[in-house]
């Protein structure tokens, strides 16, 4: 357990600090005085511990280990104390991402002169970083020696009962001539050594194959096969075949009816969710039956009136992206301190050239605006959108007079950030739940179901997406109904069943609101469904009607076309399309199609941007699609759990894409 941790000047200064445990002020009185002041200990180059972080310097006060990183240029230290008995093997990796964060956030405020205090809120970023590695310590073995203190005592008598044991047996011998073997010194044993039956193969037993520690995975393809067939010994002959096949054995083909059941029965079992595992095999420490408890505080928050309120570019979101950045830096440049650089000193560098007091022109800012359009296409941002964000600040830069080098920096950033703003900030009310309860609440005038509709391409997430959708509103104890309406896409209902399914025990076990299945199987006509499905829910006072549909592809004029009879037969109160952080300048294309496919007078009333875990820094999908069809964004994909779904905090994603 870490009991304090200590962000500090080198004169001695404490800027931020956290304890667990009340610590002795002279412990890190005396570290500063023995290292930085008296120079009794000497700092020494860090050597490479592992391939994530670097060991950094240790110091020892009394009981207490206290390891240590510093960034020279800024005169920053950085501490962790503990108990010396402890092995702590992540505070290496602490230390190291905690200096990377704090001088990213407070870089500006550590540069003035003079600094004696920071104004910061660093606890939410740092519990967040504790956090997060011991959880990956406790699922990852130990690496690297552990040092025990000395123990002068002589060794106890269970150690000796322990050496008098015999060894384990060796795979591969016969008992006879195990125990020979074992008899090392002992001249008394006179046992035979047995003559193994050469007629048979000698298979190992399961106690002599490779074990596997808790928590690990069989990578090598000889052990996972020896692991999963221990139990066959080498007389089995007849339980063999059972197991092994015949290879000229041909599989019979399985046809499969409207509905998705198949008409005839092979007696091979296809579905393996519910199949209990052999206990000879061992089991994926991730495949487990039972549904695990979900933190319901690290996706979201509850307000005074009960309401589930979605989390938006959160603090661990931000800490993975600077640590991501962080990566791309050189490691052996001193004045990055392991951060890199924001993209826009290379293209202020451009202007270095422009003599201070001239009135810039087009042709002064030809050069450095083709800088800014590469920065914003390595951001995933669609050409035509760069090209329109250029053409803004061309036109605020253009007749300025340059008083220096950092004046025309900063209307730069000022001019691309307030674009970049203006963009992204929704024009309408994005309060999905205020939304619901105006129609489906009873006091409501005319209540019924408040209908949902998701469509998008082929394998963006629909499904994906609508299931953690349906979670967030079943945390608002809402009562859902899902149509699958996708009966084109083999597997489709069946994917949908699985998270009604998995929805539902969580519903029952966290008592939140209920949810069912509608579904009509496979070649029906999907608007007639959505229309009974809505008509259902209003039968049995379901709140929402969650529609998927099946993916198109936008440039497909017989596909899109049926999504206008879809909506005359739906009628959603919002159509939701999931786009792709990672489609890049086609996003453009698939939002206006999509945009322009349900009739007059009817549009998409948001996006939903799927996989934006996968791109780091990129997401400039968001600003493409929001630029083409001016529809804003609702919620944000972040992971591959029903609580990964976030909304979009415009601020923090425009200062991601300037970074």
């Amino acid at each position: 357990m870490l009991d304090s941790f200590e962000i500090l000047t080198t004169s001695g200064v404490v800027l931020w600090s956290k304890s667990y445990v009340p610590v002795s002020n002279s412990v890190i009185n005396g570290f500063i005085k023995d290292v930085f002041i008296e120079e009794k200990v000497l700092p020494g180059a860090n050597v490479a511990d592992d391939a994530t972080a670097a060991k950094n310097p240790a110091y020892r006060k009394e009981r207490y280990t206290l390891k240590w990183t510093s960034v020279k240029d800024l005169g920053l230290i950085f501490v962790a104390v503990y108990q010396s008995l402890l092995h702590l093997s992540w505070i290496d990796k602490l230390l190291d991402n905690i200096k990377i964060i704090f001088v990213d956030l407070y870089r500006d405020q550590l540069r003035k002169p003079h600094t004696s205090v920071v104004e910061c809120d660093f606890d939410s970023y740092f519990e967040q970083q504790v956090r997060e590695l011991e959880r990956s310590a406790e699922k990852s073995p130990q690496t690297g020696p552990f040092e025990p203190p000395e123990d002068p005592t002589p060794p106890s008598s269970s150690d000796s009962l322990q050496n008098d044991m015999p060894p384990p047996p060796i795979p591969g011998l016969a008992p006879g001539k195990q125990k020979a073997f074992n008899s090392n010194s002992d001249s008394t044993d006179t046992t035979p050594l047995a003559t193994p039956d050469s007629s048979r193969p000698t298979t190992p037993l399961a106690g002599h194959l490779l074990s596997v520690k808790p928590g690990h995975k069989v990578t090598s393809r000889r052990a996972r096969k020896a692991a999963t067939t221990a139990y066959v010994s080498s007389g089995d002959e007849d339980l063999r075949k059972k197991v092994k096949p015949s290879k000229n054995a041909v599989k019979k083909g399985r046809r499969w009816d409207a509905d998705g059941i198949a008409d005839e029965d092979d007696g091979v079992t296809l579905d393996y969710s519910t199949t209990t595992p052999n206990e000879n095999e061992i089991e994926d420490p991730l495949s487990r039956s039972a549904l695990e408890p979900i933190d319901s505080s690290a996706h979201g928050v509850r307000t005074r009136k009960g309401e589930y309120v979605l989390k938006d570019f959160d603090v661990s979101d931000k800490n993975h992206s600077i640590l991501q950045q962080s990566g791309d830096a050189k490691p052996h440049d001193p004045t990055k301190v392991g951060v890199v650089e924001s993209g826009f000193n290379a293209i202020s560098g451009l202007f270095r050239n422009v003599v201070g007091g001239k009135v810039l022109t087009k042709a002064d800012l030809q050069k450095p605006m083709r800088g800014i359009e590469e920065h914003l296409l390595n951001k995933n941002i669609a050409r035509e959108a760069a090209v329109r964000l250029c053409e803004g600040v061309e036109r605020e830069l253009v007749g300025v007079k340059t008083g220096n080098f950092e004046s025309v920096d900063a209307v730069i950033r000022k001019s691309l950030t307030a674009s970049l703003t203006k963009i992204l900030t929704p024009t309408v009310s994005l309060d999905l739940l205020g939304s619901i309860k105006s129609v489906a609440s009873p006091s409501s005038l005319n209540q019924r179901p408040y209908v949902i509709s998701i469509v998008g391409v082929n394998g963006v997430g629909k499904s994906t997406n609508l299931s953690k959708l349906a979670f967030y509103l079943l945390q608002n104890n809402f009562n859902l109904l899902i149509a699958a309406c996708d009966t084109f896409r083999s597997g489709a209902v069946e994917q949908l069943r699985v998270h009604a399914r998995n929805l539902k025990e969580l519903s029952q076990r966290e008592s939140l609101g209920k949810v069912e299945l509608y579904e009509k199987g496979y070649g029906k006509d999907a608007a007639n469904i959505a229309k009974d499905a809505v008509a259902y829910a209003k039968q049995m006072h379901f709140d929402v009607v969650l529609i998927d549909t099946a993916g198109r592809r936008h440039n497909d004029a017989r596909l899109m076309s049926s999504l206008e009879k879809f909506a005359a037969f739906a009628q959603p109160d919002k159509i939701l399309m999931v786009g792709e952080a990672l489609v890049g300048s086609d996003s453009v294309a698939q939002a206006r199609s999509f945009n322009e496919a349900f009739g007059r007078g009817r549009r998409l009333d948001g996006f939903i941007i799927s996989k934006c875990d996968t791109v780091g820094d990129m997401r400039g999908t968001l600003v493409s699609m929001v630029h083409a069809t001016g529809i804003p964004v609702l919620f944000l994909g972040v992971g591959q759990h029903y609580g990964d779904i976030r909304t979009l905090n415009v601020k923090s994603t425009v200062d991601m894409l300037m970074s």
